[in-house]
């Protein structure tokens, strides 16, 4: 599967944020619903102009990212707030 054919930037479309193309669906929102551990079925579902192969493409999106850019999260709560700090 070759993601640059399923994900695309366009400063026209979502403020040039990565979407899934043909659709206003971010990348971002993906990988938060599958973080926030909603399955692939469900968000093909919530979402239904996106196909399964959309999914894995976001996937492996991030998995570029995270090989390009190293961060460490440090998470610190204050005044009940959670903050984060990020290092290389």
């Amino acid at each position: 599967m070759n993601r640059r054919e399923r994900i695309s930037s366009d400063p026209g479309i979502c403020h040039g944020r990565v979407c899934i193309k043909g659709t206003r669906v971010m990348v971002s929102v993906i990988l938060d619903n599958l973080a926030a551990k909603i399955g692939a079925d469900e968000l093909l579902k919530l979402y239904p102009s996106l196909v399964a192969e959309d999914v894995e493409a976001s996937i492996a999106y991030a998995a570029e990212l995270a090989r390009e850019h190293s961060f460490l999260w440090r998470h610190e709560v204050q005044d009940g707030r959670e903050l984060r700090h990020n290092h290389r």
